[in-house]
């Protein structure tokens, strides 16, 4: 089947138009795109050197406290691009033109609503509240500004628009009963005086005290070293109390791999909790709350944070390459149930590393375009009918397999909504920053792009573990798959010869970091834990009291009985002693009684199991102990968590010992 066949149906994927130089969607063939290219891979220019045609002004000098990569390093990424071009002029699909309309300010943050679960603050449907009040609860100051700030901006284009809505103030759904809202008119009062802006007290709702993420902002990293990145309290309210102090804090030269700072965290004795180690109705609330954290995190530095609206082009709805993720993934489903990372994806990363991943040039050598393309149709044809002759396959064609799938995607793995934030994050001051916003944005991916990202991350890794004798650095990889993941089929930069390095250099250094700091990025920080624990209380509280959802709640009891009631036998004498009973039901009908102690972890839990079960059967790595209701959904516990620190932290919790959710 040709790469080209099926070409039906649309896929959300465009950028908006926008003034600083990031990328931008075209749909025909750009000659400008071409222009001078070869001229930027013979390393001559660099992110600081002028454009040919700008003349009058001095151009810019060099410093190594700069982030930008050199221009040795920099030769890869035009070479790289030019392969790219010279790929693509050979396709024979031209595209029809699509023509853009750049949104009012109000359109935007009426979509940041929408996607943050917010959009009943705001016109006519802003009479059921009780999400949002559960919600907004739950936020620190920073994030209520954040969203206060769009609902403002939204109403004020209402009102231009002469769309007079009777639109609700945040800071007022913040405020105590009507009783007592005469005395108290925005969130930030309801502080007592003298406390902190992330102080133990911050916000109330119907009347209960609202305790906040993390510890007061007078602690906010003084105890923490540069190489410490703090996990417990929003990254947002940190960047508010630091904000002078952190300016240049950090070196930003980075010419070298080591010249990264190696972040470490300080320990949590609850657990860390991965992507992945939470059940979905809980990574939902985690979704929503990192837009807003990072909305709130940008704020803090003055940086515009705009989501993209896409545009519908053509999309093939079969095939492997070209093809949307999703109806990628739908296909290779009916092949192998429980597929999260595409099919073709996982054979190339296998076959590279079968061949070995010394060899010199890896990744960066292209393998033979004509090749390529003869086993991109081949493929087409043969793969899912298992067929194709993978012993044919030369290690450099497969490399240049991979970067083409990853560059072909009707729409980029990091999304069109999202990539232009991704880019945005060199914008801010200091690396801690940069991570943290890096954290955020990972998190909100779509889970078919973070599993595929996460995959492609890992490879890249395991090919930079073999430097030495492949002679690919973090660096020499960063550049090589820069331009695959930012520049994919239909986008260019926007602007003159000096944006494009700008640009080349940013992109490049986003690909370091999400390489280098990978283990980092995909953890849930713990203070977005302790605000989905609290939504999920509140939400436990409104239910209970309301009647009119008592034929409903009766069902919902049943249903949890149904599923959970063989779990649950710890009882008061149990606690009281300081006793959990965890279950088992997959590998033992008998409940294990476990006493807490200080030093008792989830590891030493399922070591008990195993040494009572008796078979070798059961992989460690297979199981999991899980936290189950209380504050949470379900949770895979580390195995370092201390258990008897988590079980004060949710004592209404079920333990449970069972297989991992793959």
């Amino acid at each position: 089947m040709s790469s080209q066949q099926n070409s039906k149906g649309v896929v959300l994927t465009g950028f908006y138009q926008n003034n600083e130089g990031l990328p931008v969607l075209i749909t025909g063939k750009d000659e400008e795109e071409q222009t001078s290219l070869l001229s930027r891979r013979t390393g001559q220019y660099n992110i600081h050197s002028r454009a040919k045609n700008a003349a009058g002004n001095p151009p810019y000098n060099r410093s190594s406290s700069q982030d930008s990569l050199d221009e040795l390093s920099m030769d890869d990424y035009w070479t790289e691009l030019q392969h790219i071009q010279t790929s693509r002029g050979n396709d024979q699909e031209v595209p029809e033109e699509v023509l853009m309309k750049v949104p009012d300010e109000g359109e935007l943050e009426e979509e940041w609503l929408k996607e943050a679960g917010l959009s009943d603050l705001i016109g006519d449907q802003a009479g059921d509240l009780q999400e949002s009040i559960v919600l907004l609860s739950t936020l620190t100051r920073t994030q209520a500004a954040a969203v206060q700030k769009r609902v403002d901006t939204v109403t004020q284009t209402l009102r231009k628009k002469n769309r007079h809505h009777q639109v609700p103030d945040v800071r007022d759904i913040f405020g105590l009963p009507s009783a007592q809202s005469g005395k108290i008119s925005s969130a930030n009062r309801t502080l007592p005086a003298g406390t902190s802006e992330n102080g133990k007290q911050d916000v109330k709702s119907d009347g209960q005290t609202i305790i906040a993420c993390g510890n007061d902002k007078s602690n906010l990293d003084t105890a923490l070293s540069e190489t410490d990145i703090n996990l417990e309290i929003s990254f947002s309210e940190q960047a508010a109390g630091l904000k002078e102090q952190s300016k240049s804090s950090e070196p930003h030269g980075n010419e070298d791999d080591s010249l990264l700072p190696n972040f470490k965290m300080p320990q949590d004795k609850t657990g860390t909790t991965k992507i992945g180690d939470l059940a979905s109705q809980d990574m939902k609330k985690v979704h929503t709350l990192a837009l807003i954290e990072l909305t709130a995190l940008y704020d803090a530095f003055g940086i515009d944070f705009k989501s993209h609206k896409a545009v519908k082009i053509k999309i093939k709805e079969s095939g492997l390459f070209g093809v949307p993720l999703t109806i990628l993934l739908e296909q290779d489903q009916k092949k192998v149930p429980g597929t999260k990372v595409p099919l073709i994806l996982q054979k190339l990363i296998s076959h590279i590393e079968e061949e070995g991943l010394d060899t010199e040039g890896l990744l960066r050598i292209p393998g033979s375009a004509t090749r390529v393309k003869s086993l991109c149709q081949e493929l087409e044809a043969k793969f899912y009918e298992r067929t194709f002759a993978w012993d044919g396959v030369k290690q450099h064609d497969a490399a240049s397999l991979l970067k083409f799938f990853i560059r072909e995607l009707p729409q980029p793995l990091l999304t069109v909504e999202y990539l232009n934030a991704f880019i945005t994050v060199q914008k801010l001051p200091t690396r801690k920053h940069q991570l943290q916003a890096l954290n955020l944005l990972v998190l909100f991916l779509p889970e078919p792009s973070r599993d595929t990202l996460k995959t492609l991350l890992e490879f890249l890794q395991r090919v930079i573990d073999s430097k030495e004798k492949n002679k690919m650095t973090l660096n020499n990889i960063a550049v090589i798959m820069a331009p695959n993941l930012f520049r994919f089929k239909g986008f260019r930069s926007k602007g003159g010869e000096q944006q494009e390095f700008a640009m080349a250099a940013g992109t490049a250094n986003i690909m370091r970091w999400l390489i280098k700091y990978q283990n980092l990025l995909w953890l849930i920080p713990k203070f977005l834990m302790n605000q989905v624990r609290k939504q999920n209380t509140e939400n436990q509280k409104k239910m209970s009291k309301d009647r009119a959802m008592k034929k409903l709640l009766k069902k919902m009891a049943y249903d949890r009985e149904k599923h959970e009631r063989p779990y649950r036998s710890t009882t008061k004498t149990d606690a009281l002693q300081g006793v959990i009973r965890v279950q088992a039901p997959q590998f033992s009908k008998v409940s294990m009684a476990i006493q807490l102690t200080e030093d008792l972890k989830a590891s030493d839990v399922l070591a008990r199991l195993l040494s009572q079960i008796g078979t070798v059967a059961i992989k460690r790595e297979d199981i999991c102990l899980y936290e189950i209701g209380g504050n949470i959904g379900a949770r895979c516990l580390n195995d370092e968590t201390y258990m008897k620190d988590l079980y004060q932290l949710n004592p209404n919790a079920e333990w449970v010992i069972k297989s991992r959710s793959r």
